[in-house]
C-alpha cells in the first residue's frame, strides 16, 4: 500500500488516458465501443490511428472492470507505433506507458508500473520541453483525438488540443484531419456567409493538402461546399471520393448524404446499400437510408396531394414508410443512445398510427435527451407535434413547446415551437375573441422572445378574461423589467 502511495504522485503528472479527465458521466460507453471498435475493424487511420485505437479501447475496457484485456490492448498500440515509426518512436510511446503505468498501478503491480515510469523519465530528460506544462506535438494530438471519439461535450477542448498541436507540427495529417473533423461537428451550416469566411472550409482543404488520399475529408468538404451552391467542386470531390474509397462506411455515408441532399436519391440509397452488405452493423449507414426512404416517401406524398391519390401511390407510400421504420430500428440498436433516429422513428411510428409504440419511443427518447442533455429541444418539438396531430391532446402538446421555446427561442426548432404555439392561439382567439388562455399563450411567446411590451399587452388581455395567478404572477415579472 504504501508503495501504491509513494507512485500516484507522478502517475498524476503523466499524460495519458487515465489523466485526461474522461469522466464515466459523460461518456456512452456502449457506444464509444462499438464506435472504436468498428474503427479497429476498418483500420481508420492506418497504423497510426490504430495505435490510437487501442489506447483508447484499452481505457474503455479499463472502464467496463477489464483492466487485462486493456494492457493487451495497450501492447498492441505499442507495437504498432514501432513498426509506424520505426527507430524514432519515443515521443509517440508517451502517451502508451502512461496508459500501461496506470493499468499496472490498478492490477497492483507495483514493480511493471514503477519500470514504465522509469522509460518516461528517459524519454523526458530525451526531448526535453520548456516547461512541465509544455506538451509534445505526438501527445497534443493523440490527447485530442480521445477527446474527439469519447464525447461531444468534449469537442471544444479536442479542438484546442489539435491547435496546439498544428502550432508545433502545422503539417502533419493527423492532426489536420482532426481539426478539421472538429469544425465540421461545431461549425453550424448557415452560420458563415461564404466558403471564405468558413474556418471549417479552410481546414477542410489544408487537411486534404496534406492527406491527398484521405476521401472522408473530400466528402465532408463536397457537404460544405454545397451549402454556400459551390455544386462544380462538390461534385468532382465526390466523383473522386467515391473511385478512391468505393466501400469505405466512413466515406459513403457522407457521399449517401450528399446525394440524398443535393442529387439523387436513388443513387444514394444504392451506394448505402452497397457498403451495408460489408458493415451491416452500421448505425450511421442504416440511418442514412431510413432519411432517403423518408425523402421518396415525403416527395410521393407531395405528388400524391397535387393530383388524385391512387391506390398503387398508397401502396408505395407504405412500403416506403416501412424500409424507412426498418432501418431507423436497426439503426437506434445498433448505435445506443441515438437520439436523432430514435426521434425520428417515434415519428414514424406516429404516421404509421402504431400510436401506443409511438408514445413509448417518445418517452424513452425524452429520458434519454434529458439524462444526456442532448438534442432536448428536437424532442420536445416533435413530442408535441405528436400530441398535437396524432393524439388530439392539446394541453401536452402546448406543455412540450413551451419547454422547448424555454430553451433557445432563437433555434430552429425554438423557432417552429413558437409558430406551433401562435397559430393555435390565434385559431382559438378567431373562435373566441376573449380566450384568456389564448392571450396567456401569445403573452408566453412574446416574453420568451424577448419582446415583454407586446407579452406585458397579452397577459394584460388574459387577466382581463380570467384572474389566473399564472397570467398574474408573468405580469407582474414583465413590469419589473420595464
Amino acid at each position: 500500500m504504501a508503495e501504491a502511495t509513494l507512485l500516484e504522485p507522478e502517475l498524476q503528472q503523466l499524460e495519458c488516458h487515465f489523466t485526461w479527465e474522461l469522466k464515466k458521466e459523460d461518456i456512452n460507453i456502449t457506444d464509444v465501443l462499438n464506435r472504436l471498435e468498428q474503427h479497429e475493424e476498418l483500420g481508420l487511420g492506418g497504423k497510426a490511428g490504430l495505435a490510437q485505437t487501442y489506447n483508447s479501447l484499452a481505457f474503455v475496457k479499463y472502464l467496463l472492470g477489464s483492466p487485462t484485456a486493456g494492457i493487451g490492448l495497450v501492447h498492441k498500440s505499442m507495437e504498432l507505433t514501432r513498426e509506424w515509426r520505426e527507430d524514432k518512436c519515443d515521443k509517440w510511446l508517451i502517451v502508451t506507458y502512461g496508459n500501461l503505468a496506470w493499468l499496472h498501478h490498478h492490477m497492483k503491480a507495483y514493480s511493471e508500473c514503477e519500470s514504465y515510469l522509469q522509460k518516461l523519465r528517459e524519454i523526458g530528460e530525451k526531448f526535453p520541453t520548456d516547461s512541465p506544462s509544455t506538451l509534445h506535438h505526438e501527445v497534443l494530438g493523440e490527447k485530442a483525438w480521445a477527446f474527439f471519439k469519447f464525447s461531444r461535450k468534449y469537442y471544444e477542448r479536442a479542438e484546442e488540443c489539435f491547435k496546439k498541436a498544428l502550432e508545433l507540427e502545422p503539417r502533419d495529417p493527423q492532426w489536420n484531419t482532426g481539426y478539421a473533423f472538429v469544425l465540421h461537428r461545431t461549425e453550424l451550416y448557415g452560420s458563415v456567409s461564404s466558403p471564405e469566411n468558413s474556418p471549417c472550409v479552410k481546414q477542410l482543404h489544408q487537411a486534404i493538402d496534406a492527406d491527398p488520399e484521405n476521401d472522408e475529408l473530400k466528402a465532408l468538404l463536397a457537404l460544405r461546399l454545397c451549402t454556400f451552391e459551390q455544386y462544380d467542386e462538390a461534385e468532382s470531390l465526390v466523383e473522386k471520393a467515391v473511385e478512391g474509397s468505393p466501400s469505405a462506411p466512413n466515406v459513403i455515408r457522407h457521399v449517401g448524404k450528399y446525394l440524398r441532399t443535393y442529387g439523387c436519391v436513388d443513387r444514394s440509397i444504392s451506394l448505402l446499400k452497397r457498403v451495408l452488405e460489408s458493415s451491416p452493423n452500421s448505425g450511421f449507414l442504416h440511418h442514412q437510408l431510413a432519411l432517403c426512404y423518408r425523402k421518396k416517401k415525403i416527395s410521393l406524398q407531395k405528388a400524391v396531394h397535387q393530383e388524385s391519390p391512387s391506390a398503387a401511390s398508397e401502396v408505395e407510400i407504405q412500403r416506403l414508410r416501412q424500409q424507412c421504420i426498418y432501418h431507423l430500428e436497426k439503426a437506434a440498436t445498433l448505435k445506443s443512445c441515438f437520439i436523432n433516429a430514435m426521434i425520428e422513428l417515434a415519428v414514424q411510428y406516429g404516421e404509421d398510427n402504431q400510436l401506443d409504440r409511438a408514445e413509448e419511443m417518445f418517452q424513452g427518447t425524452l429520458q434519454m435527451a434529458k439524462e444526456k442533455n442532448e438534442f432536448l429541444q428536437q424532442v420536445y418539438v416533435y413530442y408535441g407535434e405528436f400530441q398535437q396531430y396524432r393524439k388530439r391532446c392539446f394541453p401536452l402538446a402546448l406543455s412540450y413547446y413551451k419547454e422547448c421555446l424555454k430553451i433557445d427561442h432563437d433555434s430552429v426548432d425554438g423557432k417552429r415551437s413558437a409558430i406551433n404555439l401562435t397559430k393555435i392561439a390565434d385559431r382559438s382567439l378567431l373562435r373566441d375573441p376573449q380566450d384568456a388562455k389564448a392571450w396567456g399563450i401569445r403573452g408566453f411567446v412574446y416574453k420568451e422572445k424577448g419582446e415583454n411590451r407586446e407579452a406585458l399587452k397579452c397577459y394584460e388581455k388574459a387577466l382581463q378574461f380570467n384572474g389566473n395567478d399564472e397570467y398574474l404572477s408573468a405580469l407582474c415579472e414583465l413590469r419589473l423589467t420595464l
